[in-house]
C-alpha cells in the first residue's frame, strides 16, 4: 500500500469513526393512540385532537439539537403494531421497529381518556438497544383546549429532554 493510499483510508477510517462519536440520537415518536372510555368515546373532535400531539411533541422536541426526531410513517406503525395497545404494552416489540428505523429511542404514547374533564398523555421511554422502557411519563390534562393540550405536551416534551440529557452523561 502506498503512503497516498495508506493515508486516504485513515482519513476515511477517522471521518467514519468521528461522525459514529459525533452523531446525535435518533428518536422516533410514534403516533398516540386514543383510549377514550368516556360514554361518547372517540368523537371527530377527540381523534383530531390526540392526532395531533405527536407533531406537537415532535415540534417540542426538535429545537434542542441534542437529537433527531425520525419520522415513522402511519403504515409502518400500524403494521408493527398488531391491535390497539400493542407496542404500548410490549416495549420490546417497539424496540424492535425504532430498530427497523435505525432509531436509538422509541416514544410509544396514548391519550387516556376516562372523563369529558381530563385525560392522560401515558408515554414510554424506550431504549431500542436495551428493548426495554427506560422511563415513564405520565401527563394530566385538565380540558380539552387546545391550550391545555399544548401546555400538556411541552411539559412531557420537557421531561423526556431531561431523561435524555441525564442518560447522555452516563
Amino acid at each position: 500500500m502506498t503512503s497516498v493510499r495508506s493515508i486516504n483510508c485513515l482519513s476515511l477510517a477517522a471521518a467514519i469513526f468521528s461522525t459514529a462519536a459525533n452523531a446525535v440520537p435518533l428518536i422516533a415518536v410514534l403516533e398516540f393512540e386514543l383510549n377514550d372510555i368516556t360514554s361518547l368515546p372517540n368523537t371527530p373532535a377527540e381523534i383530531a385532537r390526540t392526532s395531533s400531539m405527536a407533531p406537537m411533541l415532535m415540534k417540542a422536541l426538535s429545537p434542542s439539537g441534542a437529537y433527531q426526531i425520525a419520522f415513522v410513517d402511519a403504515a409502518t406503525q400500524k403494521a408493527a403494531n398488531a391491535s390497539f395497545g400493542y407496542l404500548f404494552r410490549f416495549h420490546d416489540l417497539a424496540a424492535d421497529l425504532g430498530l427497523q428505523q435505525g432509531v436509538d429511542w422509541v416514544l410509544v404514547s396514548q391519550h387516556s381518556k376516562p372523563s369529558f374533564l381530563f385525560s392522560y398523555l401515558w408515554v414510554y421511554l424506550i431504549d431500542v438497544k436495551k428493548r426495554a422502557a427506560v422511563a415513564r411519563y405520565d401527563i394530566e390534562l385538565k380540558g380539552s383546549h387546545q391550550k391545555v393540550t399544548q401546555h400538556g405536551i411541552a411539559s412531557l416534551a420537557g421531561k423526556i429532554r431531561a431523561t435524555l440529557a441525564a442518560d447522555s452523561v452516563k
